[in-house]
């Protein structure tokens, strides 16, 4: 397969990946571990959205679905399917590690290994798929935070996953 064709395939099944499974674990719902919320509330501030904001903070402050497919691309490309569940399990230790107590990664570094075993049979390789991660942080976390945000916000609302009932409760709760 050619190689650009092939980061571009591995780059959105990356996104596609990480951005599913930690919505579905509630990324964007809560903050989940220490300084999540900091992230969340200076995205809030640039006019963003609180749930990508949320979401931007979890997967920066713990190994979540993003640092599973990363890991676990790595693991793949050196050991094959032992690497990808053995990067499934270090990624379990680091949640724990962070006080983190989803899931996310791990199912995150799992899925990205059958993946990675399936789209081997059309050519497409784990060295694309380190890109492709790569690739796919950057558009959430560095091209342009605030935007990037508002994808994540729409999308937590697809998936009934929004922050807007938990974060308004939290603020009167506490004042």
């Amino acid at each position: 397969m050619n190689t650009i064709l092939g980061i571009i395939i591995a780059t959105i099944i990356c996104w596609l990946n990480f951005v599913i499974v930690d919505t579905y674990f509630g990324l964007p719902e809560q903050v989940g571990v220490k300084g999540a919320e900091n992230v969340g509330e200076s995205v809030k501030k640039r006019n963003g959205d609180i749930a990508g904001g949320f979401f931007q903070g979890n997967i920066l402050c713990s190994p979540d679905a993003s640092a599973g497919t990363l890991i676990a691309s790595i693991g793949y490309m050196l050991m094959g399917i032992p690497g990808g569940l053995f990067a499934a399990f270090i990624i379990f230790i680091g949640n724990r590690l962070c006080a983190d107590p989803g899931y996310a990664g791990t199912v995150g570094s799992i899925t990205i290994t059958v993946i990675l075993y399936l789209v081997s049979f059309v050519g497409l390789t784990p060295e694309m798929f380190i890109t492709g991660i790569v690739i796919a942080i950057l558009t959430i976390q560095g091209i342009d935070q605030v935007g990037a945000s508002r994808l994540l916000g729409s999308i937590a609302e697809r998936f009934n996953r929004h922050a807007k009932e938990w974060f308004s409760c939290m603020k009167r709760l506490l004042g």
